[in-house]
């Protein structure tokens, strides 16, 4: 309750403080580096020396105004002005009367009319008796002396302890021990606008009461974590620190286990990898939070959470919007898509008809490099409008890639697979194996036998990760692999897929792919939009004399090549109307062409056989000459031939010389002529034992003189009965 003496008023300068309060009866230094603050102490030292001191409500405004002060402040006496060497002024005041705020002036400084507060209850003595006044006080002073003993940010030396003890005076005790204290403003604030001296002793009393019971609670939170903690690790203390605190004020819900407990029932996993999550909840409750132990079982925990268990991409199975999709993406490749668009058209007619156990196919798509297989798999995502997830199996060694480690190694983690899944966040996508014919296999573990489980139908419902230890099921998993070649693929796990093969592609389909895709999106990423254009003729000419591949990887890199070059030519001179790449300019932005174009003769030809061979970068005509030259029968074979080819030639003469009535020859005709036969191209080595009929057809033309048809390629074994089997891979 505040009470004006009518009878007494001031009209002084004020100096605003940002959060140090002045009581009465108090010496206090204040400093003053504020423009209006210091103008108001020159007039206060200019004058009787007064100067009213109010306490801002905000201490972080910089230039006050009436309303961000409080209303009541102290009316204090300047007794000594130092100028420190920041230019920033320390006064020494001396707190006088506690003083009403009537009105303010602000010019030329803040100035204020005041009425003084009169004290309730402090006679000419001053002293506090009756009504367990004295018994207060000691109160008071009790509770100060344990207060400063407690609290770790208050120093007082003996000298004002023991000044604190003669006090007698009740509003004296209350003002003094209010400075000392270390109370936030507005607590003080009330003190100073309390003018019933009783009230304020038992108000100082009660703040007191309040941070001993304060001190009491930090020493039971302190002694409780100091009889669980282990006095090495720092980083414990600390935690158990932060749970004794939350525990006080009631905050365990707030806990990780509960929060884990939480995300848990979210999350909605099967019961048995409910149950086990909560044991390993229940497990990392009970265990020092720092522990590397602790660790473990909350990654294994993440790991779990995050895992998809029911989450599922919302399905789309129409034939015809993938069959639309596939063909957006891909030109050719006729085979391969009718052979996927079947296998998704049983899928949708099974679920239409409510029959089958919704299981997908194994598909395993191989062919040479750079002829789609990978982008062929995103297609089939995009088009079933599931997520799609890439794993790369070249080069894996160790079983523990696919299984996962178990978690008694430091830094254990799952496998790809799960991790796979974790990173699609789905149930059903697509995962795509790719290159799983470049697996190999060493002390480590064999890849490919941990994968069988996985490319299983009928087992990988079950599937168990070393690290994760329960089942997960990949029924819902449609996976697809890529491979190269078969010869890479153990027969078990081959024998677990559908197999798709994708054959190079022609040089029309490899002009029509140029023009669709890759010359359009090399002159946008180019930034030669509307200013390039590439002649048919020169991409023909691409294809046929810089490339020699079943894809067109390659191809794509001189399409970047030519846009590359004209970007290039065209910021060192400009040009306004679109530009044609013609075929003389190809070549001149090219260089030299590193092929030709086959040029096989057609005409008919003694001793000269067409032949038909696999590369890996298609198909291609093999030449065969042979020559009959005076000689003792002596038998020359070359064109760097494997051993294969070089038994199929024997076989091919064999036969000959078995026949050699039928074609007219003598039957010692290999007794006068020596035979030399070459394949052409003799850097390239060649094997197989498809050429054995045109060995056998060059040298029976090669001994009669008959020319043979150059309109016409032939290719097979050919046995020493002369029979000629069917081709191998075909």
């Amino acid at each position: 309750m505040v009470v004006f003496n009518r009878g007494m008023s001031a009209d002084v300068p004020v100096i605003a403080l940002r959060t140090q309060v002045v009581l009465p009866r108090t010496l206090e230094n204040v400093d003053v580096g504020r423009p209006k603050s210091k103008r108001a102490l020159e007039e206060a030292q200019a004058g009787d020396q007064r100067v009213l001191l109010l306490v801002q409500r905000d201490p972080k405004v910089d230039d006050p105004t009436p309303e961000d002060l409080y209303e009541v402040g102290t009316l204090c006496h300047i007794k000594q002005v130092i100028r420190l060497p920041d230019d920033t002024l320390q006064v020494l005041v001396e707190g006088r009367e506690r003083a009403a705020v009537e009105s303010f002036e602000f010019e030329p400084t803040l100035r204020a009319s005041v009425r003084i507060i009169q004290e309730i209850g402090s006679g000419s003595d001053a002293t506090i008796k009756g009504e367990g006044g004295d018994l207060l006080a000691d109160q008071v002073k009790s509770a100060f002396s344990d207060y400063v003993q407690q609290n770790k940010h208050l120093r007082l030396d003996s000298f004002h302890l023991e000044n604190l003890k003669g006090l007698r005076e009740a509003g004296p005790l209350a003002d003094v021990i209010t400075k000392y204290a270390t109370w936030e403003v507005a607590d003080k604030q009330a003190i100073l606008e309390e003018a019933d001296v009783q009230r304020r002793l038992e108000r100082v009393l009660g703040l007191l009461g309040r941070d001993l019971e304060r001190f009491d609670t930090e020493k039971q939170i302190s002694a409780r974590v100091k009889q669980q903690m282990d006095a090495n690790q720092r980083e414990y203390y600390l935690r158990e620190q932060m749970k004794a605190i939350q525990k006080e004020l009631g905050a365990d819900e707030a806990s990780e286990a509960a929060d884990l407990r939480e995300r848990l029932e979210k999350k909605a996993p099967p019961e048995a990898v409910r149950d086990r999550a909560l044991k390993e909840i229940d497990r990392l409750e009970r265990m020092a939070s720092g522990s590397p132990e602790a660790t473990v079982v909350r990654t294994y925990l993440d790991v779990i959470l995050e895992l998809p268990w029911n989450e599922r991409d919302e399905e789309l199975l129409d034939i015809g919007h993938t069959r639309r999709v596939l063909d957006d993406d891909h030109h050719a490749l006729e085979e391969p898509k009718a052979r996927i668009v079947e296998f998704l058209a049983v899928k949708q007619l099974t679920r239409q008809r409510g029959v089958g156990d919704g299981r997908s196919p194994i598909l395993c798509l191989v062919g040479p490099p750079g002829v789609g297989k990978t982008s062929l798999g995103k297609s089939i995502a995009r088009s079933m409008n599931r997520s799609f997830v890439r794993m790369s199996l070249g080069g894996v060694r160790d079983e523990a890639e696919i299984r996962g480690h178990r978690r008694t190694y430091i830094g254990s983690l799952p496998g790809r697979i799960l991790q796979g899944m974790k990173t699609a966040g789905t149930v059903n996508p697509i995962f795509l194996l790719d290159e799983i014919d470049k697996m190999t296999s060493d002390f480590r573990g064999d890849p490919s036998s941990a994968l069988l489980e996985v490319l299983d139908p009928e087992q990988n419902d079950t599937f168990t990760d070393h690290y994760l230890e329960l089942p997960y099921d990949l029924r819902n998993v449609m996976f697809i692999t890529t491979a190269n070649s078969l010869h890479g693929i153990p027969k078990p796990l081959l024998d677990r897929m559908e197999v798709i093969q994708i054959a190079g592609y022609t040089v029309a389909e490899k002009l029509e792919i140029a023009k669709r895709y890759r010359v359009p999106l090399q002159v946008h990423d180019h930034g030669l939009e509307g200013l390039l254009t590439v002649a048919e003729e020169s991409l023909r000419r691409v294809v046929t004399e810089y490339t020699r591949e079943a894809g067109v990887r390659e191809l794509d890199r001189l399409i970047a090549k030519l846009a590359r070059k004209e970007a290039k030519a065209y910021l060192d001179a400009p040009w306004e109307r679109p530009r044609e790449v013609d075929p003389d300019r190809a070549r001149e932005l090219l260089g030299v062409p590193p092929f030709s174009e086959p040029a096989t003769e057609k005409q008919p030809q003694i001793g000269l056989a067409h032949g038909l061979a696999w590369t890996s970068v298609g198909g291609v005509t093999l030449d065969i000459e042979a020559v009959a030259l005076p000689g003792k029968g002596k038998l020359s074979l070359t064109g760097q031939l494997g051993e294969v080819m070089k038994e199929s030639a024997q076989a091919a003469i064999a036969y000959v010389r078995k026949n050699a009535e039928t074609f007219g020859l003598p039957l010692d005709f290999l007794e006068k002529h020596d035979l030399h036969v070459h394949a052409l191209e003799g850097a390239v080595p060649k094997d197989g034992p498809s050429a054995g009929i045109a060995i056998a057809s060059a040298v029976v033309s090669a001994l009669t003189g008959r020319p043979l048809r150059g309109d016409i390629a032939m290719t097979g074994e050919i046995t020493l009965r002369g029979r000629v089997l069917a081709i191998g891979g075909v």
